[in-house]
């Protein structure tokens, strides 16, 4: 669909392949839905990387990576933009197994810089030559770690391009229209090609090596006033801009001179997001992340607005925070993700939005804590992972009294393995002192919410899936365990989104004959094992069905504790996830594939009474 040979196309056909390729986007993503704003805004350096840049040995590494879009479209995936982040489809972020343009994958933000500097490094320690560029979005600035590779890349001498793409966040102070001009000059075609002269000219002369010196020192030091301080350059790069960065044809002449100039570079371009559809434009927040949307206008598909376990973690710190004066609210990025728009518009001065930066996040709220306010973190558990560090060392050590909401616990879907929540049973359960309350229905996250706030002491976390609740929307209270349903053949033990699942098994295994009692969790730490003991004394049976990894889990939890105890001949069968990383797909096609959904306890329980 398009040229091969991107490098010998015209200035002239790369505008029209700009507006081709937005064009595409629009209409694909109107279908598929996906991260549109982002995409819109960096067609012009994409398809200028693609001129200078053969991406099957160069290697460009993605911070985020939801911006990749157009260079899945450049690499002969055009095609497939129909099948974006459907099961058995493409990824909405690099994958290098699914093509080898793809050099690394990309679903959490500000590592790019040091990915790239280890590629770099592995490039001259093995000999080889092929460039290496990051492409980071001046969000991922928020986030410690881009400045941790950005430090030690500037001082590294290794030849590497960082692509800084400032789409609202001012990098440095308005300088003026006099240091304005002179950036524009700096950047001219003509400079460029006399600075290169006379660095050539420099190298091989003593006396004008001699000369350039001096005017190197001059240059500088009228720059610093007139331009003020770049701490780029301060770092060791080479900094060039800012600049169009929708200005395809000038971004190829600056990306041949960068790749020329054979040491670290940053290249400052500034973007519009949602560049060329005007919904996204004026709205770029909304057109980030979409459904699927009318391509006219913009007007979302489904036009119904749903209530989310999101939106109802949202509403109920809205009535703590009415009651409570100690209570602020802590976000990294993710305000509307995790429900807390309505949050910041109703407590400006108690509300936090840190940035991409979850360590941050934690140990702010430490700090808080150790002061006398509750912090509530409202963060997806992928990016919970982050701050593991600062939640032992910073929260739990002291034992602060830090209520984390980890959203997205579980499966996700169409984002794929970087962003499924499922390794926080794990990592959250080594935690000493923390408590962990697993809603199943909206009911029980106001009442665990409020109870985490208000009652515990130490670090709490409530962990809910995304999206709605299921057909369970009672409400069990908030710690130990409830038996929901009785049964003498088999117990069957669940907790949180996965109730519903567990649910549907049992009226499964009736309609063949199998009493199955269920057993809920309200907390999976403190873990009532002694309600569970008692169960699988009855039945000789047990089951515990999770949305996790198999390491870490409540299942291996309970039978160690069985074992423990000596209750030895019970039979016991663990539905999870098992270890690995988990594609993409919707939820229920997940649930089917890796083996958790209704059908699969069912046949597990089957096996263990004999009538597999």
């Amino acid at each position: 669909m398009f040229p091969e040979h991107l490098g010998e196309i015209t200035d002239m056909q790369s505008k029209l392949l700009c507006q081709q390729l937005r064009e595409q986007i629009i209409a694909d993503v109107s279908k598929t839905g996906g991260h549109l704003a982002s995409n819109l805004g960096v067609v012009e350096i994409t398809l200028a990387i693609h001129r200078i840049f053969h991406l099957d040995q160069d290697r460009l590494v993605f911070d985020v990576g939801h911006q990749c879009y157009v260079h899945k479209m450049l690499t002969g995936r055009g095609g497939q933009m129909n099948t974006l982040r459907k099961f058995g489809g493409l990824s909405g972020f690099p994958k290098p197994r699914e093509h080898r343009a793809d050099a690394f994958i990309a679903g959490h933000a500000s590592n790019a810089v040091s990915v790239a500097l280890g590629m770099a490094r592995a490039r001259t320690q093995n000999h080889e030559d092929y460039s290496v560029l990051a492409l980071l979005g001046d969000g991922a600035l928020t986030g410690g770690l881009a400045f941790e590779g950005l430090s030690n890349a500037g001082q590294s001498g290794e030849p590497l391009i960082v692509i800084l793409n400032d789409n609202g966040m001012s990098i440095n102070k308005n300088v003026g229209g006099v240091a304005s001009h002179l950036a524009r000059q700096r950047l001219k075609p003509q400079y460029l090609r006399f600075k290169k002269a006379y660095r050539r000219l420099a190298a091989r002369s003593g006396p004008v090596r001699a000369v350039y010196r001096v005017t190197h020192g001059v240059k500088q030091m009228v720059k610093n006033a007139v331009l003020h301080y770049s701490m780029f350059e301060d770092m060791g790069f080479t900094y060039l801009g800012p600049v169009d960065g929708h200005d395809v044809n000038y971004l190829t002449r600056l990306l041949r001179y960068a790749k020329e100039l054979n040491c670290p570079v940053l290249l400052h371009i500034k973007t519009v997001k949602g560049k060329g559809y005007l919904p996204a434009e004026r709205e770029p927040d909304r057109f980030h992340g979409v459904g699927a949307f009318a391509p006219e206008d913009g007007s979302p598909l489904d036009q119904g607005k749903r209530e989310s376990f999101s939106s109802i973690f949202g509403s109920t710190l809205c009535q703590l925070a009415q009651e409570r004066e100690d209570v602020v609210a802590v976000t990294a990025a993710m305000p509307s993700g995790t429900g807390l728009n309505e949050f910041a518009r109703q407590f400006p001065t108690r509300f936090f939005d840190v940035g991409i930066a979850e360590a941050h996040a934690t140990a702010m709220a430490a700090g808080m804590a150790k002061q006398q306010l509750t912090p509530v973190i409202a963060v997806y558990s992928t990016f919970l992972q982050r701050a593991y560090d600062m939640l032992i060392h910073d929260v739990a050590i002291q034992n602060l009294h830090v209520v984390f909401g980890v959203d997205r616990a579980g499966l996700v879907g169409e984002d794929g393995e970087t962003h499924h929540g499922v390794f926080d049973v794990a990592y959250l359960t080594s935690v000493p002192g923390m408590k962990i309350y697993c809603p199943a229905s909206f009911e029980e996250l106001r009442a665990m919410l409020r109870h985490g706030v208000e009652k515990e002491q130490g670090p709490v976390a409530v962990r809910y899936p995304r999206g709605g609740e299921g057909q369970f929307k009672g409400m069990c209270g908030v710690e130990g365990a409830s038996i929901l349903r009785n049964g003498h053949d088999v117990t069957i033990v669940a907790y949180g989104s996965m109730v519903n699942i567990a649910l549907e098994a049992v009226h499964l295994l009736e309609e063949k004959g199998i009493s199955a009692q269920m057993v809920k969790l309200n907390s999976i730490v403190p873990l009532d094992v002694d309600t569970v003991v008692d169960c699988v004394h009855g039945t000789g049976t047990l089951i515990v069905a999770e949305e996790c990894v198999d390491t870490g889990c409540v299942g291996r939890r309970l039978a160690a504790d069985l074992a423990i105890r000596g209750k030895s001949g019970i039979k016991i069968g663990l539905v999870n996830l098992g270890d690995r990383f988990f594609q993409h797909g919707s939820v229920g096609e997940l649930r089917q594939l890796y083996g958790i959904d209704s059908e699969s306890i069912c046949k597990k329980a089957l096996e263990l009474v004999g009538r597999g």
